[in-house]
């Protein structure tokens, strides 16, 4: 997993620091076409406040690959998928992960947990013992800590992402 917890753990104890430090969980689960519409007319806005707003050097996305993420958002089909993700993780898939955890079913395969050291969730967690400890309230093998950069960690960091990774999949 890469910078998140549980989603039923996000949306349970969502507060003014998602609605405002992650806004698109809250405006792109919005029913269509609101976001859809806000996303192609606001593209290179929205790409440009991700990518340089969430706690990473804007220096780790060139003007090039800033492009790339500005066309995707110009492309209705792109938008859409990006929208449905969100509405999805608003209900369908916070209904499955309480319905999980009312019948105690939990991951049963190694779960790496990686954040960023200085994003929101190195910060937001602290007193329910961070990002590790709520996936541990869902899986019994937890590994995993924080990544040097912000919340596009792997983009900012992507020799010790990969070493972290190959070492996760390795079983060293």
């Amino acid at each position: 997993m890469l910078d998140i917890i549980p989603t039923a753990d996000a949306w349970d104890r969502a507060d003014a620091r998602l609605a405002l430090g992650y806004w698109p969980w809250s405006l792109l689960a919005q029913p269509e076409p609101l976001p859809e519409t806000m996303l192609a007319a606001a593209a290179d806005a929205i790409v440009d406040n991700a990518l340089s707003g969430w706690g990473s050097s804007p220096d780790a996305f060139p003007p090039g690959v800033r492009q790339l993420y500005v066309d995707a958002l110009r492309d209705p089909a792109h938008i859409h998928a990006i929208c449905e993700e969100y509405r999805a993780a608003a209900s369908l898939d916070r209904d499955h992960d309480h319905a999980d955890r009312k019948t105690g079913r939990r991951i049963a395969c190694p779960l790496l947990a990686l954040w960023s050291e200085h994003g929101a969730l190195a910060e937001w967690y602290v007193e329910e013992g961070g990002p590790e400890a709520q996936w541990r309230n869902w899986a019994d093998d937890v590994s995993g800590g924080a990544l040097p950069g912000g919340h596009f960690f792997p983009e900012e960091s992507p020799i010790e992402t990969a070493a972290t990774l190959d070492a996760f999949f390795s079983g060293r």
